[in-house]
């Protein structure tokens, strides 16, 4: 999944709406912002075969460090404690925490089997929902106009610019979405974890738009 990481960011604004979107970005993109590190240095392994699914050209041969249900898990723990330790802010922690696990949960729901459950394990799990592009393009739109109008319904702009970067930030998720759907197959797989560096600083542009906005 790609929008549906970042539809859970935007509907937990409505469950913690004094925890920044960027945290609440950056939580749920969690695992997706260490693997493409671990492809660069060689440590998880991904090749670009189109066919492995029918959404994505992209086949995950090795990620038990990024992906494993035991290191989603431990994650989200982490970062739970961290953002507590910051902010003493017990329900925003509670939701960081759920958000990077989501993570996990939703890859789960869009992969074939080949979600680890933990470095040395060998079973691999996934429901596979990528097998259907039509089933994915429904779920994932419809989860991300959901989670953009929570986060509508949360906060409101403190003037102009608040109303104009939301729609920019959300129509810009929307275009790269739709072009890892419909777009060629990717180049090489350095452009792929290259691309994934780059996504480091969604986190902070989401950050910057919830300043422009003030929870209702």
């Amino acid at each position: 999944m790609f929008i549906g990481h970042q539809a859970v960011a935007f509907a937990a604004k409505r469950v913690a709406p004094r925890t920044s979107l960027g945290v609440l970005m950056g939580a749920a993109m969690l695992l997706d912002l260490i693997w493409p590190v671990l492809v660069l240095v060689g440590v998880e392994k991904v090749r670009i075969d189109p066919g492995n699914t029918a959404f994505t050209p992209l086949a995950f041969d090795y990620y038990p460090f990024s992906h494993s249900l035991a290191t989603s898990l431990g994650m989200a723990v982490v970062a739970a404690l961290a953002y507590w330790g910051v902010t003493r802010h017990k329900a925003g922690a509670w939701v960081v925490g759920g958000c990077v696990f989501s993570h996990w949960v939703l890859d789960f729901v869009s992969h074939r089997p080949d979600m680890p459950l933990a470095p040395g394990i060998s079973t691999r799990v996934g429901l596979g929902l990528w097998n259907s592009v039509p089933a994915t393009l429904t779920v994932e739109l419809l989860m991300f106009a959901g989670g953009v109008w929570l986060y509508t319904k949360t906060t409101r702009p403190n003037e102009k610019s608040g109303r104009l970067s939301l729609w920019i930030l959300v129509g810009f998720l929307g275009v790269i979405y739709l072009g890892n759907a419909f777009g060629p197959p990717p180049p090489s797989v350095q452009a792929i974890a290259w691309v994934g560096v780059a996504s480091w600083l969604l986190p902070f542009w989401a950050g910057w738009v919830d300043r422009q906005r003030i929870a209702r």
